[in-house]
């Protein structure tokens, strides 16, 4: 597979208010007790029920968890661990017994059955630290993080997966938890999702993947297509190059999800894959279904979905985009029942359910969407973007970006000419001002040029030292956020209509 990931964004997002948008009609909520019932594929091949019946044990280490899993009377006895605290290198070692086949540096689920982990009480993180599940059984892992898990650098743990399943796995629940990296492969990282090498009966539902070049794949290689029978209803995908999943022969099932931030493909369907893609909720992304970087052809089914601010590549020899107007090529059964909630309201019940910490709570599927009345309103006529007081803090500043078109300087958007401007290699990229100190910064401008207007789509702006992301929206003009103090800004294009040119770059400290 050819495969260049350029991770567009890096560290933690900003908070987002959850919010429910005009016309949109939200559910009760409702809160499980404990563990509840896996849902999707996991219901198949027998059900997923995990250690229900078990003992119930508690562990704040990586040790515990292994000695739990070695502690039982055999290698399928049920067992339930309740994981409280911060798992990671330091404190995960390997456990020996008849039960268990365990490891250092990784929470290791190979050769068992039968067992559920689950954050209780402040929370559970793996920090740095994979769950690999190999060669097991009836599994499930609820209201968990786990982040930051390298392939290369250090510490490594689990081939940089944050949860990873291969050889013979079946029945496996993940549910409530948050998967993310701070990077790309370039930075160590791999894949926060993976099933591969006979990989079957597995939903994940109800969980944040974030910050990642790859959310995950179904299938190591065009020829491992013995996975499938995957759910995939009421994730959050932010911040994400691709894979969200990439899946490679196999069924999946992918509804209710939120994508948003998608920067190179989302859906990736291929090697005769099949997908049922209902009622998701795509918001400034690109290329979010088809079949990408493979001549192997596969195939959805679409109905539902709601694509705001996507944009689409042509297609081409080893790309086939579904979009812009995405329609079925094939027709997939879907073997148990569930309940659809309208992609309208699915960003604001993702952003209030979804993730490790949110008291397990859970969509009663009863949302749908409202049509209200809106009366005509004219269009605007535009005004040119008015510069805000004080001096531009970009006259005199450094600045740099990610590859630029021929012709173009970074520095053409800080030297007050607008006939001169910077544009990305392709359609998105990122364009900084940089200085020797820290410099306080409260407003930025971006301006386009004249035959260039309307251009610019979706884009973040990030304070380059820590990775934050200061604001997000769409199109140039006038930027305001909380006044910080850095050393380098970065105005990220992750959407555009045509080719950026952005003329100028100002920056003001109020």
């Amino acid at each position: 597979m050819r495969r260049a990931v350029a991770l567009r964004l890096q560290a933690a997002l900003a908070a987002v208010a959850t919010t429910v948008a005009v016309g949109v009609a939200l559910p009760m909520l409702q809160a499980s007790a404990a563990v509840g019932s896996a849902t999707g594929y996991a219901t198949g091949n027998g059900g997923t029920t995990g250690g229900a019946g078990g003992q119930t044990v508690r562990a704040s280490t990586g040790t515990a968890i292994h000695a739990a899993l070695c502690g039982r009377a055999s290698s399928s006895t049920p067992i339930t661990i309740e994981v409280e605290g911060t798992i990671n290198h330091g404190n995960t070692t390997k456990v020996s017994g008849a039960s268990c086949n365990t490891a250092a540096g990784v929470i290791e689920l190979k050769q068992i059955s039968n067992v559920t982990i689950i954050g209780v009480g402040s929370g559970a993180v793996f920090d740095q630290l994979g769950i690999h599940i190999r060669e097991a059984r009836n599994i499930i892992i609820q209201n968990v993080t786990v982040r930051n898990v390298k392939k290369s650098g250090s510490p490594t743990s689990n081939g940089g997966d944050a949860i990873g399943m291969e050889s013979g796995v079946r029945n496996v629940w993940v549910d409530h938890v948050t998967l993310e990296a701070s990077g790309g492969e370039s930075e160590g990282f791999d894949g926060l999702f993976d099933m591969k090498d006979d990989t079957q009966y597995v939903t994940l539902s109800y969980s944040v993947l974030r910050n990642s070049g790859r959310g995950g794949l179904i299938g190591s290689s065009e020829s491992d297509r013995s996975n499938g029978f995957i759910t995939f209803h009421h994730n959050l995908y932010e911040n994400i190059d691709s894979r969200t999943p990439l899946l490679r022969g196999g069924i999946a099932h992918i509804y209710n999800n939120s994508y948003v931030n998608l920067h190179e493909s989302g859906i990736n369907s291929r090697a005769g894959a099949r997908a049922k893609v209902d009622n998701n909720h795509f918001k400034d992304s690109k290329d979010v279904l088809g079949t990408f970087y493979t001549s192997e052809a596969g195939y959805w089914q679409v109905g539902g979905n709601i694509f705001d601010n996507v944009t689409w590549s042509a297609p081409g020899s080893d790309n086939a985009p579904a979009g812009p107007n995405p329609q079925s090529n094939t027709t997939v059964s879907i073997p148990y029942s569930y309940s659809l909630d309208g992609a309208s309201c699915v960003p604001a019940i993702v952003r209030q359910t979804a993730g490790a910490n949110k008291g397990l709570q859970v969509s009663n599927g009863s949302c749908t969407p409202q049509t209200p009345t809106v009366s005509p309103t004219p269009t605007p006529t535009p005004t040119p973007t008015p510069s805000p007081g004080g001096p531009n803090l970009s006259t005199g500043a450094g600045s740099d970006g990610s590859s630029k078109a021929d012709g173009t300087s970074y520095g053409n958007v800080r030297d007050g000419d607008v006939s001169t401007y910077w544009s990305p290699a392709g359609s998105t990229g990122d364009i900084s001002i940089k200085w020797s100190s820290a410099t306080t910064v409260s407003r930025v401008v971006i301006r386009e040029a004249s035959d260039s207007t309307g251009s610019i789509g979706s884009w973040q702006l990030v304070n380059a030292g820590t990775g934050a992301v200061l604001k997000s929206g769409s199109g140039a003009g006038t930027i305001t956020f909380t006044s910080t103090s850095l050393s380098k800004i970065t105005f990220r294009i992750t959407g555009s209509t045509g080719t950026p040119k952005v003329t100028e770059f100002e920056t003001y400290a109020a």
